[in-house]
C-alpha cells in the first residue's frame, strides 16, 4: 500500500513538473497563452516583469525535466539503487524548492510585496493564492513522501 502511494506521489510530481517544462518550451515559440502579452503573462506568472525569452525558459524547462526524471527515477529504483544516494539528494531538493516557492508564495499571500511589481496588479496574487502556493505545498508533500520510503 505505501509503495502504491510512493508511486502515486511520484507521478504527480513528475505530471506537474513536466506540464510546467513543457509550458515553458511553448513559451520559448514566443507565444504568451494564456495572457493578451507577453507582459501581462509575466506579471500573471511571476508578478513582475520578466523576460519570457529561450535563454531564460530553457534552462527552466531543463531543470523542471530533470527534477520529474530524478523523483520518479527515486520512486522507482529506491535508495538501494546505486544512484540511490543521488536520487534521495535530487527528490530532497525538488522538495525543498518547492517548500521554499510555497512559503514565499504564503508571505505573499499574507502582504509582503517583496520581489512583485506593483503593476502587475491583482491577477498574480490570485493565480498565487488560488494555484501556485497550494501545487507548491501538495508537491513539497508528494516529493517528501517520495524521500520517506526507506527502499
Amino acid at each position: 500500500m505505501e509503495t502504491n502511494r510512493r508511486t502515486a506521489a511520484a507521478r504527480t510530481v513528475a505530471a506537474v513538473l513536466t506540464t510546467d517544462g513543457l509550458l515553458h518550451l511553448f513559451w520559448t515559440t514566443g507565444s504568451h497563452w494564456p495572457a493578451d502579452n507577453t507582459k501581462a503573462l509575466s506579471y500573471a506568472v511571476l508578478g513582475a516583469d520578466v523576460p519570457f525569452t529561450p535563454p531564460v525558459l530553457l534552462p527552466l524547462a531543463a531543470l523542471l525535466f530533470t527534477a520529474a526524471g530524478l523523483v520518479t527515477a527515486r520512486a522507482r529504483l529506491g535508495r538501494g539503487h546505486r544512484w540511490g544516494r543521488l536520487l534521495q539528494a535530487g527528490t530532497i531538493a525538488v522538495a525543498c524548492g518547492t517548500a521554499v516557492r510555497g512559503l514565499a508564495g504564503l508571505a505573499w499571500a499574507g502582504g509582503l510585496r517583496a520581489g512583485l511589481d506593483e503593476a502587475a496588479g491583482s491577477t498574480f496574487y490570485w493565480l498565487n493564492l488560488a494555484l501556485y502556493t497550494p501545487l507548491c505545498l501538495a508537491l513539497t508533500a508528494a516529493a517528501l513522501r517520495v524521500a520517506r520510503e526507506r527502499s
